[in-house]
């Protein structure tokens, strides 16, 4: 907060005394929180939750941050599959239940392919992160997902 800014730190300062005011700031749309057998993440998200963002996804992107991806919201589980054509940079995905227990993790796929990553039955959440992030954080199935589009009263981590 900038010095120039007194009711900015003040705001701050208050947060900080809240019990609970870091948990809420945890659980912000534009961040998804792992937890697992590695440990504790904490990722900078892009939502793609109707078709078109979906559609989309991460093509024609020729970087991304470290601490950044792209979480895909479907509207109910379902069978989902990706592929990686027009997409640039290799990328980890990481599929998950409704509760936001990861179920299925692709590392490493490869940019241009066509051949569909099947993330299997029951999906609703899929986070896309940098190639080889996942095995170096210990990012495995059984880890569970913090978001607030996870439905929280089946939420495995709650954001409350």
């Amino acid at each position: 907060m900038g010095s120039g800014n007194p009711a900015g730190w003040l705001i701050g300062a208050v947060m900080a005394l809240i019990p609970g005011a870091a948990l809420a700031a945890s659980c912000a749309p534009e961040v998804v929180e792992l937890r697992g057998p590695g440990g504790q993440q904490r990722f900078s998200v892009e939502l793609a939750d109707d078709g078109a963002e979906r559609a989309q996804g991460l093509m024609f992107r020729e970087s991304m941050p470290k601490s950044s991806g792209m979480l895909f919201v479907y509207e109910a589980p379902q069978r989902a599959s990706f592929w990686m054509k027009n997409t640039l940079i290799p990328l980890d995905m990481i599929f998950a239940d409704e509760t936001g227990r990861v179920t299925r993790v692709h590392a490493e796929a490869i940019p241009g392919d066509t051949t569909p990553v099947d993330g299997g039955d029951g999906v609703r959440f899929v986070l896309e992160i940098n190639g080889g992030l996942a095995a170096r954080m210990g990012i495995v199935p059984g880890a569970e997902l913090r978001h607030p589009a996870i439905p929280q009263d089946r939420a495995a981590w709650p954001c409350d």
